[in-house]
C-alpha cells in the first residue's frame, strides 16, 4: 500500500474508534481528546476511563499502608452500618422484591461480619537454610457482577472483601437495581474518602446493561471477575478468558432433609422462618423439604399449626405452577419463572391465583410427589414444597439429586450424628447447616458472612483471601534465631 492509502485506512479507523466510545491518542500537534469526566467522582459513561481511574486510585490505595486500610475499611462498615436502613427501604423499593426489615438485617450482616484485612496473615518459615516469608499481595481492578435480589448488601460485602485485599472495584449492577447500588456505592466511597483514601476505589460505568457488564467482564486490564448471579452470567464470565481468575456465585435448590430423631416441631418452625426469610431471595434459602415417611404427619401438623405459613390445596398448587413456573423441572439447566413473582410476599403470590390468605402470612407450602417440578426447580420466592420417601438413606439421596449438583447450600434436622455426617458427605457442600435456619450458615450463627458463594468455580465463601495472590521472598542464610 502507498502512503496515501495508508493514511486513508488509519483516519477511517481512528474515525470508528471515537465513535465506538475509545479514548484516542492524539496526532502529532493536536490535543489529545478527554475521556468523559466521573460524575460523583466514581460514576463513569466511559469503561476505558473507568479502569483508567479504577488502575490510578488502586495504586495510591496500596501505597498507603495497612494501617490506613484497616481504618478505610472500618469507615466503610460504619457506612453501612449507620444507613442500612434507608438503603434496605431503597432496595425494596426499586426492585420490589424481599421484605424490608430482613434486608436491613443483611445490610448490618455484611457490615459486620465480612472479614477485613485482619484475616490476611503473613506467615514464616525458618530453618538451617535461611527463612521464607509469605504475604499476599492485590491484583489491581476487580469486576463485579451483583444481583438485583442482594443488592445494598452485595455491594457492601463485595467491597469490603475486594478492598480488604488492596484492589479496587469497578461494579456491574443488575439494571433493576443500579440506583440503590449507586447510592451504596456513593456511601462507601465517602467513607473511604473521609479516612483519606482516594476517591474511585469503587467505580461504575452507567447506564447499566447487559452488554456494558460482558465488556466489562472481557476487558483485558481487569485480571478478576466476581459474578454473582444466574446460570446465563456465570456462563459469559467463566468464558471471558480472564488473566488471573474468575470466581463466580451461581445457582443453587437447597435441600432441607427432616429424618425420624429430629426435634419436629423446632424443624418446622425453623424452616418457615428460613423460607420467608426476604421472601426467599437469597441462594442459601431452603427451596425443599425431604421427609423421612415416619414424621411425615408429624411434621405436616406442625406446618399447619404455624400462622405464617398458608398451606395450599392440590388445586390451588396446580393453578401457582401454571402462573409461576415457565420451564423447569428434573433435567431443566436453566429454570425460568414468572418474574412478577420474584420474592414477593406470600399474600401477593396468593392473589396470582385468586387467593386471600390471612394477615401475617409469610409462606405458602403444599405437599407434592418426589417427581413434581416445584422440588426440581430453584425458585425465589416464599414457596415451599414438600415431599417424602420411606427412609433417612433415600431422602439423602433424593436431596442429592435435587440440589442440582450445584454443592451450593443443604440442611439437615437430625439428632443423628451418624445421619448428619452421611449427608454432609453426600452432598458437599460450600454452605450446610444443622437444626436452623440456612440463613446461620451465611455468618446469623458462628463464622463469617458473604453474599458471593462461588460454587461453580469452587471457592465457597468469598472474603478477602480470595481477592489477593500469595508472594513468597526467601532470604538464604540468615535470620534463623534459635
Amino acid at each position: 500500500m502507498d502512503k496515501e492509502a495508508i493514511a486513508t485506512v488509519v483516519t477511517e479507523v481512528l474515525k470508528r474508534l471515537e465513535q465506538n466510545g475509545a479514548v484516542v491518542p492524539a496526532a502529532s500537534g493536536a490535543a489529545a481528546p478527554s475521556a468523559p469526566a466521573p460524575q460523583d467522582g466514581f460514576v463513569f459513561s466511559n469503561l476505558d476511563a473507568a479502569v483508567d481511574a479504577s488502575e490510578k486510585a488502586q495504586r495510591i490505595y496500596q501505597d498507603l499502608g495497612l494501617e490506613q486500610r484497616e481504618a478505610i475499611i472500618g469507615a466503610m462498615r460504619k457506612a453501612g452500618i449507620d444507613n442500612a436502613e434507608p438503603l434496605a427501604h431503597l432496595a425494596v423499593e426499586e426492585t420490589g422484591m424481599g421484605r424490608y426489615e430482613d434486608k436491613v438485617i443483611k445490610n448490618l450482616l455484611a457490615s459486620k461480619k465480612t472479614p477485613g484485612p485482619e484475616c490476611l496473615r503473613a506467615t514464616a518459615r525458618t530453618g538451617d537454610k535461611g527463612l521464607t516469608l509469605t504475604e499476599f499481595a492485590p491484583f489491581g481492578v476487580v469486576a463485579a457482577v451483583t444481583p438485583s435480589t442482594n443488592p445494598t448488601s452485595t455491594i457492601i460485602n463485595n467491597s469490603i472483601s475486594i478492598l480488604s485485599g488492596g484492589n479496587s472495584v469497578i461494579f456491574a449492577p443488575h439494571p433493576a437495581s443500579s440506583k440503590s447500588c449507586r447510592a451504596t456505592m456513593k456511601l462507601l466511597n465517602q467513607a473511604i474518602v473521609s479516612e483519606g483514601g482516594p476517591m474511585g476505589l469503587i467505580a461504575v460505568v452507567e447506564p447499566a446493561s447487559q452488554e456494558g457488564t460482558k465488556q466489562l467482564l472481557a476487558h483485558p486490564r481487569i485480571p478478576v471477575n466476581l459474578v454473582t448471579g444466574g446460570p446465563a452470567i456465570v456462563k459469559v464470565a467463566m468464558t471471558a478468558g480472564k488473566t488471573c481468575k474468575t470466581i463466580a456465585a451461581g445457582p443453587g435448590n437447597p435441600p432441607v432433609v427432616v429424618d425420624e430423631t429430629a426435634k419436629i416441631e423446632e424443624a418446622a418452625k425453623g424452616v418457615v422462618t428460613g423460607c420467608s426469610f426476604d421472601n426467599n431471595v437469597l441462594c442459601t434459602a431452603e427451596k425443599e423439604v425431604i421427609l423421612v415417611e415416619g414424621i411425615k404427619d408429624r411434621f405436616l401438623a406442625a406446618m399447619r399449626s404455624d400462622p405464617r405459613a398458608y398451606e395450599l390445596n392440590e388445586q390451588q398448587m396446580t393453578a401457582l405452577t401454571k402462573e409461576v413456573i415457565v420451564e423447569g423441572g428434573r433435567g431443566c439447566k436453566d429454570p425460568k419463572l414468572n418474574r412478577k413473582y420474584i420474592g414477593k410476599d406470600a399474600a401477593v403470590i396468593a392473589k396470582g391465583i385468586g387467593v386471600d390468605v390471612p394477615a401475617g402470612t409469610r409462606l405458602l407450602w403444599f405437599f407434592v410427589d418426589n417427581d413434581n417440578e416445584w422440588i426440581w426447580t430453584e425458585q425465589l420466592m416464599p414457596v415451599l414444597p414438600i415431599t417424602s420417601t420411606p427412609c433417612v438413606d433415600s431422602a439423602i439421596e433424593l436431596a442429592y439429586h435435587a440440589e442440582g449438583y450445584n454443592h451450593h447450600t443443604a440442611s439437615m434436622y437430625s439428632m443423628n450424628i451418624e445421619n448428619l455426617t452421611k449427608m454432609a458427605r453426600r452432598l458437599a457442600c460450600s454452605i450446610y447447616v444443622k437444626n436452623a435456619p440456612n440463613f446461620n450458615g451465611l455468618g446469623m450463627g458462628e463464622g463469617y458472612a458473604t453474599m458471593s458463594i462461588g460454587t461453580p468455580t469452587g471457592d465457597g465463601l468469598t472474603q478477602a483471601t480470595h481477592f489477593v495472590r500469595p508472594l513468597q521472598c526467601s532470604l538464604v542464610g540468615h535470620f534463623r534465631i534459635v
